[in-house]
This record gives C-alpha cells, sequence and structure tokens, in this order.
C-alpha cells in the first residue's frame, strides 16, 4: 500500500470529527458517573483520614497531617481510565495502560478500587466503605500506597519517579504483543524530556504485522510544578505540525464543555486507524509509512478542582499541580473551601451508605475481569523463559584467539531462531562495530520506514538514542519477554538513572507476591577503555559498572568473563535468569581463548578461580597473587606471570581470574559473595594480593570492603588516562600493563621471600626500562610492537 498521504494545507492536518451527540445517553451518563466517583476519592485520598464520604462537616482531625499526591493530572488519567474501559467494554480490546505523569496515582488508584481490581490482589481494600477507608486514610502514609504508581500498584509496568519514558516503555511493551494496545498518557511536562522527545520516533521501529500497537495521548494541562510547560504555550497549528512531522495523525479533542463525547469519538477513530493499518500488515498488504494515531488532550490543569481561592486561580494553573488548598487543616477557610469542593462531587449519588458504588458507576467496567486494565496479564504474569541452545556447541578452540562479541553473536543468532518472539536485541547503532553481526545473518534489523528493513521481523532495534532502547527493553522485559541492551562501555551511563528507577520498580515487583518472576535486564557492554585507540579519551569511561554495584545486592550482577568461552556461559546464563540487572563487560577484539569448554564452565560456576597454567607450582604456597578481572587487564596479568617466570624464577605465583565481580564483597553482603574462609583459601589469608581491575579502583576498594587484612591489597585500573593511541599505551598509561604488575608482584613478593628482596631493585628498574622503551617504539612507530599480544608461553 502506498503511504498516508499528508494534506497540503497545514489547516488541514488535524483529524476533524463530529462530536456533539456522539455518545448514546446511557454511555455518556456511565462515564460522567464513573469520573465523578474515581475524582471524588482521589481527591479524598490526598487529603482523609476520616469522614471520607463526608457524613458530617470536615473537622481539622479528619485531614492528614501530611497532604500528598499531585491532584493536577489526576482528572485526566481518569478520563482515560474511564475511556478505556468504555472500549474494553465494548469491543473487548485488549489494552495496557501507561501513565506518564508523575505522582498521579491518586487517579489510578481509584480507578482499580473502583473496577474492584485492588481487591483481587489486596483483600483488605474491599468495595465497600470498610476498603474506601483504608484506601483513602492509607493513601501516601507509612504501610499505604505512595503517591506516585509503583510495582505494587496493579496493572503498572511502569513508575514514572523519573520522567520521560513511558513512551518508550510502551512501545517495548507492544512489541510482539499483537493483540494489544498500549495507551500512554505523556504529561505536556513529561513531553519536554529528553527521552519523551526521542521516543516519539519509536513507532517507526513497530511493525503491525508481529506487534500491537502504541495510542499515545498527550495531556496538554499546561503548566509544571509552578511554570508553563513547552506544550502549553504552542497553539494547536504548531502541535499538530509537531507531531505530524513526526509522522502521526493527530486528533486534537479540546472541547471541554463535551469533552466525553470528543474523547469517545476521538478514541474510537484511534482505534479503527489503528485496526486498518494493522488489517494491511497481516493481509500482505502493508502501508508504507504508516501514520499512527496521536490523541492530544486539551484540559485545563485540576479539572473538577477548586476554581480559586482569595482571587488566585486554582483549576486551570499551577496551583493544582499538587496540593490545593495546602492549608486545609489548620486554615479554617480553606477548610471550608475543601468541603465545598468535596460536596461538589455529589458522593450519595455515587455510593450507597455502605461505601458501594453505585450500578451506573460500575455499567462502565468491563464484566470480564481480565481485561480489566489492573488485571491484564501482560503486566503481571506473562513472563515466558528463554529457551536457549546448548552454549558449548559455539565454544571455540583452547589456545586460539578469537572476539568474544564474534563468538557469542554466533550464540545469540541461534537464540533469536529458537525464541522468534520473546527476544529482541536494542542497539544504539553499535551492533556491527561491536562484532554481533552474526544475529543478522537470519534476522534483520527492524526499522519500518527503511525499504531495506521493513515488515521482515527482524529481531534488532538499532536507535541512536540510548534512552530509547533502555525504555523499549523495561517494556519488552516487563511485558514477560527477554531482551539484550549492547552497547559501547563509555555511553551506557547516559541511562544510568533510569536503570536505577528500574531495579527500584523491578525490587518492589520482587517483593509483591502477586507479581510473577520476569526476565533479568541484561547489558552487554563492549568497544572499552582499553581498546579505544582510535575514538580517543572520550570513549573511555567503565563507570556502569560501579552504578550496578550500587544497587540492592538481591538485584546487581556484574561479570567480566575473560575469554570467549567463558562469555558464551555468561551469556546463557543471563539471558535465562530471573529478576536480575546483568552487566556483563567484554572484548570484541581478538584475545586468547584460556580455557576449555568445561573448564570455563567450572570457571563461571565458581566466579573465580586459581589458573594453575599460569601460576607457579600451579598457585601452592605462593609468595604473592595476582588478580586479573577483565579480558585486557587479564592479559597483562598472564602476560606478567610469563615475564616473572622467565626472569625472577625464584618469585612464587598464584595467579587467579574473577569473571564474577560480585564474590569480592565482604561476606554476606552479596548472595554470591565468598565466606571468609573461602576467600582466604582461593586469595591466602596473608600473602599480598595484586588487583588489575577493569574498572574504577575505586569500585574494588568499596567492594572489598570489611575483608580482613585489606592492607596486604593493592589495586590499579581505569586511571582516566590516555586518548588516541596503541592499545599496550592504554595499559601503559593506566599502570594495568605487564609491567606495572610484574612491579607490584616484586613488591608484594620481597616481603616474604629473602630470594626475591635480595634483587628486588634490580628487577623493578628492568621493568620501568622496558616500560619506557616500549612507550618510546609506540610513540615513533605508532603502533605496538608485532608480537606485544601474542598469547604467552609458559
Amino acid at each position: 500500500m502506498p503511504a498516508s498521504p499528508l494534506p497540503d494545507s497545514l489547516l488541514e492536518l488535524s483529524v476533524k470529527l463530529e462530536t456533539k451527540n456522539y455518545l448514546p445517553d446511557d454511555e455518556l451518563k456511565s462515564l460522567k458517573f464513573f469520573r465523578r466517583a474515581a475524582d471524588y476519592v482521589a481527591a479524598a485520598m490526598i487529603f482523609l483520614n476520616d469522614n471520607v464520604l463526608l457524613e458530617r462537616d470536615i473537622a481539622e482531625s479528619d485531614i492528614k497531617s501530611r497532604l500528598l499526591g499531585h491532584w493536577g493530572t489526576c482528572p485526566g488519567l481518569v478520563m482515560v481510565y474511564a475511556h478505556l474501559n468504555r472500549l474494553i467494554r465494548k469491543t473487548g480490546l485488549d489494552a495496557l495502560y501507561v501513565v506518564g505523569p508523575g505522582h498521579g496515582a491518586p487517579g489510578i488508584l481509584s480507578c482499580l478500587w473502583l473496577e474492584d481490581s485492588l481487591s483481587t490482589f489486596y483483600p483488605q481494600y474491599t468495595r465497600d466503605l470498610k476498603g474506601l477507608h483504608k484506601l483513602i486514610a492509607g493513601f501516601s502514609v507509612p504501610g499505604g500506597f505512595p503517591s506516585h504508581i509503583n510495582a505494587a500498584t496493579p496493572g503498572a509496568i511502569h513508575e514514572g519517579g523519573e520522567l520521560g519514558y513511558a513512551l518508550g516503555v510502551s512501545f517495548g511493551a507492544a512489541m510482539d504483543n499483537p493483540d494489544l494496545v498500549v495507551a500512554c498518557v505523556v504529561g505536556d511536562g513529561e513531553a519536554e524530556t529528553g527521552p519523551t522527545a526521542t521516543a516519539w520516533h519509536a513507532a517507526k521501529y513497530l511493525d503491525p504485522k508481529e506487534s500491537g500497537a502504541v495510542l499515545p495521548i498527550v495531556h496538554v494541562n499546561g503548566f509544571k510544578i509552578s511554570e508553563r510547560t513547552i506544550y502549553g504555550t504552542m497553539d494547536n497549528k504548531e502541535l499538530t505540525a509537531l507531531f505530524t512531522g513526526y509522522g502521526y495523525q493527530v486528533r486534537i479533542v479540546e472541547d471541554v464543555e463535551n469533552i466525553d463525547n470528543d474523547l469517545a469519538a476521538s478514541m474510537d477513530w484511534a482505534l479503527s486507524e489503528i485496526k486498518t493499518i494493522q488489517t494491511a500488515a497481516r493481509t500482505g498488504d502493508p502501508i508504507v509509512k504508516p501514520r499512527w494515531p496521536i490523541l492530544i488532550l486539551r484540559t485545563p490543569k485540576g479539572l473538577g478542582g477548586p476554581k480559586e481561592f482569595h482571587g488566585e486561580p486554582i483549576e486551570g494553573s499551577f496551583h493544582s499541580h499538587q496540593v490545593p488548598l495546602p492549608g486545609a487543616k489548620t486554615d479554617p477557610e480553606q477548610r471550608t473551601a475543601l468541603q465545598t469542593w468535596l460536596e461538589s462531587y455529589k458522593a450519595k449519588e455515587l455510593f450507597t451508605a455502605e461505601g458501594v458504588p453505585v450500578p451506573e458507576v460500575l455499567s462502565v467496567v468491563p464484566e470480564d475481569v481480565e481485561k480489566r486494565l489492573g488485571q491484564k496479564k501482560e503486566s503481571f504474569r506473562a513472563y515466558v523463559k528463554l529457551a536457549t541452545p546448548p552454549w558449548k556447541e559455539f565454544c571455540v578452540e583452547q589456545g586460539t584467539q578469537e572476539s568474544c562479541m564474534k563468538t557469542v553473536g554466533q550464540f545469540l543468532k541461534a537464540v533469536i531462531k529458537e525464541n522468534p518472539t520473546q527476544f529482541r536485541i536494542f542497539s544504539p547503532d553499535e551492533l556491527v562495530s561491536n562484532k554481533l553481526d552474526a544475529v543478522l545473518e537470519d534476522s534483520s534489523r527492524n526499522f519500518q520506514w527503511d525499504p531495506e528493513t521493513r515488515a521482515r521481523g527482524g529481531r534488532v532495534i538499532e536507535i541512536l538514542s540510548e534512552h530509547t532502547c533502555q525504555a523499549m527493553l523495561q517494556g519488552y522485559t516487563l511485558t514477560g519477554r527477554t531482551g539484550l541492551f549492547p552497547s559501547y562501555e563509555a555511553f551506557l551511563g547516559i541511562i544510568q538513572t533510569m536503570m536505577v528507577q528500574y531495579s527500584k520498580f523491578a525490587k518492589m515487583g520482587a517483593e509483591t507476591s502477586w507479581r510473577q518472576p520476569c526476565g533479568s535486564l541484561n547489558y552487554l557492554e563492549t568497544s572499552t577503555w582499553a581498546r579505544q585507540e582510535h575514538n580517543g579519551f572520550s570513549h573511555q569511561n567503565p563507570a556502569f559498572i560501579g552504578a550496578v554495584l550500587h544497587l540492592k545486592a538481591s538485584m546487581a550482577r556484574v561479570y567480566l568473563p575473560p575469554d570467549a568461552n567463558c562469555f558464551l556461559s555468561t551469556m546463557s546464563h543471563c539471558l535465562r535468569a530471573e529478576n536480575y540487572i546483568n552487566l556483563m563487560v567484554g572484548s570484541k577484539q581478538p584475545t586468547p581463548v584460556w580455557l576449555s569448554p568445561e573448564d570455563a564452565d567450572k570457571h563461571c560456576i565458581a566466579g573465580a578461580s586459581v589458573w594453575k597454567f599460569a601460576s607457579v607450582e600451579e598457585g601452592v604456597n605462593p609468595d604473592v597473587v595476582l588478580v586479573g578481572i577483565g579480558v585486557e587487564v587479564t592479559f597483562e596479568v598472564i602476560a606478567a606471570a610469563a615475564l616473572l617466570r622467565k626472569h625472577v624464577p625464584e618469585l612464587r605465583l598464584r595467579v587467579i581470574n574473577v569473571a564474577d565481580l560480585m564474590i569480592l564483597g565482604n561476606s554476606g553482603s552479596h548472595p554470591h559473595s565468598l565466606s571468609d574462609e573461602a576467600f582466604n583459601s582461593l586469595f591466602t589469608h596473608d600473602k599480598p594480593i595484586h588487583f588489575n581491575y577493569h574498572g574504577y579502583p575505586i569500585e574494588l576498594k568499596g567492594l572489598l570492603f570489611g575483608r580482613p587484612r585489606l592492607e596486604r591489597v593493592s589495586i590499579e585500573g581505569y586511571r582516566e588516562e590516555g586518548t588516541t593511541t596503541s592499545p599496550f599505551d592504554m595499559m601503559l598509561c593506566n599502570h594495568t600493563s605487564r609491567y606495572d604488575v610484574a612491579i607490584a608482584a616484586i613488591r608484594g613478593g620481597a616481603l616474604s621471600n629473602p630470594k626475591v628482596a635480595v634483587s628486588a631493585h634490580q628487577h623493578q628498574s628492568f621493568f620501568k626500562h622496558l616500560a619506557v622503551k616500549d612507550k618510546e617504539y609506540i610513540y615513533a612507530n605508532g603502533r605496538d610492537h608485532d608480537d606485544t599480544f601474542d598469547t604467552p608461553v609458559f
């Protein structure tokens, strides 16, 4: 099919509909009753701890000591909820509701209570006066629901603590869910964020044949906490032009006096457009560049709340953003205004004396409980564990040099083949650069506006926005599937706070009894600082490791597999793991394959082991322990061991590689941490230990804190040194080279071995001399010696 045509005139861009008498009287009445009831409960949740149905005048003691929750967004959220209920009840629509505006929990919780979804998961919130009192009085107090949506909120897959990525999450949720429509409310304050700005393009990556749809609803109510919003200052032509340029069909919903008819007609139109696009794709005649619908919902901020107080406008101004009438507990005038406001909803028409919603309120609630927005299985029990192929079948020969990423790419290609609708890769335009392009041999990219990849079922979403990749990964994961986010190491920090916000949601989800486990969030870092010789200083930053280390121990997992075979084992494990944040750090360049498949398996299960082939007498009775953590820095440890075996044969070495960083944590600090006995068995109880670490040394110091006798530990890692230079010069600049490791080993060994001590200064001077000569060679020739990264021979 041809592309959806653009109108010739800007005036014709937005879709016009006849809406004045669109709804039958019974549907209109039901929507109005539901909205009034939900708005009343939402407002009461912010203010009241007693007298929840206004059986008497509000007293000071009826009002909470601390007023939390944001009223301004609630009426709009309730409005959308009510109209989604109408569509679900009328058409059987499968929908999720993703809420972007922060602190709008009262509006959502009130709807969940009305549709009786709260009591499904929390029996104490019965749909009667007792349950209503518990909901209202318990809101935003210790033990109750917080002021923003979180994982304890039925139906939620996005928290909104940090604004900006609801839209991207929605697109991730819709992918590979062909019958699902994800309605996403984007607040006009939220719309000012970078993640939202890039996520508008996510529609270009949604294949209508294999995936569901996202219906964005931009709620333009004009104000942030104390300032106008950008969208609030834009007129309809400007907004229409903006979103038409993004590729959407725009419908402005703004007839406040006729808002339910206007919104109902608009949502019916939007679903019809979605159906047209999907039907065309699923019958073999897809529309080129389909223009998905978007609704711009213009309503006054805090609609239905107090109009003004002492001459200051409240409804339609920033004064309604948080808590209107914030002094209602202590100020009798404000308390009277609150009484008038709450009475305006006429609660006695909405609830019986027993607190049960009247039939007119409930007549819009879907009868099929599994289709109710608070009980959709996609939001809490949809997880399907990946079927991963046997990773050992992809192993490479021990003793060769292979790229960890190329080897893992072959494995991921097989994962895609075995999981055609349950696995996706979200990558910021770095897949080929990171040597993972084997996944493209059978499965293309998925970019619907590109003729080369349109409608081919590609499993790779490649968009040059880490924010959008992260958001789509979250939505995809929380709705039951598994994803992978490969990235240049230096740029994962862009989404650090998003990852932290997700971890909080996942932690709460794991502690919520009714939520099924979901797959882990999987990050793959490559193009590391250790091999950034052509990109330079700007592409060096291993700090994302520290960000994961700071997470709750039950969530955090950091792996630095030392070779291709260990990486296969680690990747297979991470793709099948549940509820974790998995970070895997590796190299795309060919490096030695140190371990056989069997040894790699044992090594990864243990998390660390003595590498006897590089140690003296298999590591028995060492003078010093050398530890490598990371591909390139481990190579330098092995190279140092070979040098020491040749030049300082009297030094007794134990060489260790750590693949699972979390084992180093103080005993009991992490599920993987070694006991003190196991730590001393591996690292000895009294010998000097030198760590050659891929990340920042301060991270390792924090991880080891609490272990006994840390005065014997020395650590080298990334020092923020080196720019456009050779790989080995990067090691020299950051004191992680084989010469630095050898010097540290001699220093430590001399403390207990007199034979080492007697020649320590001479040997250390020799290795310093070699380091100087190598640097001179690099700067004279623009490259390392040809044999610098040959596999050491023992």
